[in-house]
């Protein structure tokens, strides 16, 4: 009997809708403080400052509401679990936007401000199923916010490693959200059931082709928290680095996840 179908995960679309506002105001807080020796400071996105990659954040949000501003596309043809791949061909573009946007909005402070007003205000009469034509591809607009949550979550942790003691705070269900995308793409990736990787409190997904376990515990287990987990998706630290600092632990055969990762960089 061939194995079940996975169901598609889904995300109550009030709480992403949250999520996205709440993460966006704390980075808008941190950003506010933000001296020009630190705006200058390097990051780890390649010769990006800190104050080029608090712009490029604003980018990633006002996409929301300039999709939205947009005509409506005919059909989507992305779907989420896709996405987290299709980022890596805009990458060009993304850097060269972000030069242009910094260069353009020197007052932080103001575009924070203006791009959270501009988001707020769309999202209040926009429908979830509005198709939004994306960088990335067409994708309905419930689908894209949860992306927008990996892409806030993935820069406050570059923008905290980049300023030290910044401590910007994780909205817990945009944390969460960013969390469980990821897996699943690594899931949508190596289809199987013979590995489980467990990120507490917020996902469990099994993959990797093999000897599916059905009770107990299963033979092939990874297992890290979910910032290392959205590090390792991303390409911010290797498999190998996590497993020899036991950030991340793996056991069984099957468990080493180093050549599947990152999912998206």
């Amino acid at each position: 009997m061939p194995p079940a179908k996975k169901r598609t995960r889904t995300y109550d679309p009030a709480k992403i809708r949250a999520a996205v506002l709440a993460q966006f105001g704390n980075v808008r807080e941190a950003v506010r403080t933000l001296t020009p020796e630190q705006l200058a400071l390097p990051t780890r996105l390649g010769d990006w400052t800190v104050r080029e990659l608090a712009a490029h954040l604003t980018m990633a949000v006002e996409s929301v509401s300039r999709n939205l501003d947009r005509d409506e596309p005919a059909k989507p043809d992305l779907a989420l679990l896709d996405w987290p791949v299709a980022t890596a061909a805009r990458a060009g573009d993304i850097a060269e936007g972000t030069r242009d946007l910094t260069a353009a909005h020197p007052d932080l402070g103001a575009l924070y401000t203006r791009t959270g007003e501009r988001l707020t205000e769309r999202l209040a009469t926009a429908p979830g199923t509005r198709l939004l034509a994306a960088r990335t591809g067409t994708m309905r607009l419930d689908d894209y916010l949860v992306t927008r949550t990996v892409e806030l979550v993935v820069h406050t942790d570059d923008l905290n490693a980049a300023v030290p003691g910044l401590g910007i705070p994780y909205d817990r269900q945009a944390l969460a959200a960013c969390t469980r995308l990821l897996a699943d793409a690594l899931a949508a990736k190596a289809p199987g059931g013979s590995t489980e990787v467990r990120i507490p409190p917020y996902a469990v997904v099994q993959c990797v082709e093999g000897p599916r376990h059905t009770r107990g515990t299963p033979p092939n287990v990874v297992e890290t928290d979910p910032l290392t987990w959205i590090r390792l998706a991303t390409g911010r630290i290797t498999w190998q680095d996590a497993v020899e600092t036991a950030t991340v632990s793996a056991s069984g055969e099957r468990a080493d996840l180093g050549g599947l990762l990152p999912l998206m960089k």
